[in-house]
């Protein structure tokens, strides 16, 4: 009997470990004790999933004392380290653990972001949607506006892509549209470096463009990152092709050299700030430089919902005869995202 209950014993605490494994622990500074899942952590929040609550917690990093997991993590600090390890202890002394079982100290200030490694392929997801209406009585105005995102995240490269347009319909006035596109893929190397590929699409009747399509290839760098904010730049060679309007104008293709910089502002209660400018060098003409501007304010709601003003300006020193040499765009937005 003895042996038996020995035996099942022994069973059960082999089975427990897998069990205990699927554990995690976060304890707030107001003594506050939590135990689930942990999600990840993203722009200054912690999400954690646990089995009394429909909806994933969601604190913000500052607010944790100590965190203990048997999970990996891909890991990235704020020197522009990328570790793939488990994390533990509390937050002034945390313990990285590597996958080579090297130990590195490290402090909540440094840790930038948390990634569950090898999580459900779905999860690596993310996407926004949201619409915009304005009518007037004057003229019968009406315009509507349309932005989406669509992203897909790995330890090791990120894809995303994302579609805007603006409709404009009013009486004795042509209609005008104007869609903005873009598809891109960054592939990480080490110390935050990264190699990126993308393509960028613009119909832009202002500067009578009828399509200008602009691959590019390059090299970058998070200059600086930590728990709300991040500065990136990158530089490379684009390919400039442009078909217009008038079937008459002969379309330019050209080589371009450019340089671009993304600041994303996150944490700061419940508004998020995203600014990117990219300025082109033309290799074909000594005077031609173009330069797009974007800037997006974000205002957080309940259940993800959230409200976007965002301001576009696309500027060329030599557009086609009869074209704008800038056109700017202003959109306001109700929508919902999935993070």
């Amino acid at each position: 009997m003895k042996k038996l209950l020995s035996l099942i014993l022994f069973t059960l605490s082999l089975v427990s470990v897998p069990l205990s494994a699927q554990t995690d622990t976060l304890i707030t500074k107001n003594g506050q004790t939590l135990i689930g899942e942990i999600k990840k952590l993203s722009q200054g929040v912690i999400h954690l999933k646990t089995d009394y609550s429909k909806s994933d917690f969601e604190i913000k990093w500052k607010k944790i004392k100590a965190i203990y997991s048997p999970r990996f993590f891909t890991i990235t600090l704020s020197d522009r380290m990328r570790l793939l390890g488990r994390i533990n202890g509390k937050t002034d002394s945390l313990i990285i653990i590597t996958k080579y079982n090297n130990q590195i100290a490290t402090d909540a200030e440094h840790v930038v972001r948390l990634d569950k490694f090898n999580d459900n392929i779905f999860k690596r997801f993310s996407a926004s949607f949201s619409l915009g209406l304005n009518l007037a009585k004057a003229n019968n105005l009406r315009q509507f506006t349309m932005r989406s995102a669509l992203g897909y995240f790995t330890k090791d490269w990120r894809s995303s892509a994302s579609f805007d347009m603006v409709f404009n319909e009013q009486d004795e006035i042509d209609r005008t549209k104007r869609i903005d596109a873009q598809v891109s893929y960054n592939y990480f190397l080490k110390y935050q470096w990264f190699l990126f590929a993308s393509a960028d699409f613009l119909q832009n009747e202002e500067q009578k463009l009828k399509l200008r399509t602009t691959p590019k290839i390059g090299l970058g760098n998070y200059i600086f990152q930590s728990n709300r904010a991040y500065l990136s730049v990158a530089g490379g060679i684009a390919l400039n092709i442009e078909t217009y309007i008038d079937p008459n104008i002969t379309g330019r293709n050209n080589a371009e050299g450019f340089l671009t910089s993304e600041l994303n502002m996150f944490d700061f209660g419940d508004v998020d700030i995203l600014s990117t400018i990219s300025i082109y060098k033309s290799f074909d003409s000594k005077k031609r430089i173009r330069t797009d501007f974007k800037f997006d304010l974000k205002y957080d709601l309940p259940y993800d919902i959230f409200i976007k003003m965002g301001f576009t300006i696309n500027y060329d020193t030599e557009p086609v005869k009869g074209a704008s040499v800038s056109d700017y765009v202003i959109q306001t937005t109700l929508g919902w995202e999935l993070d």
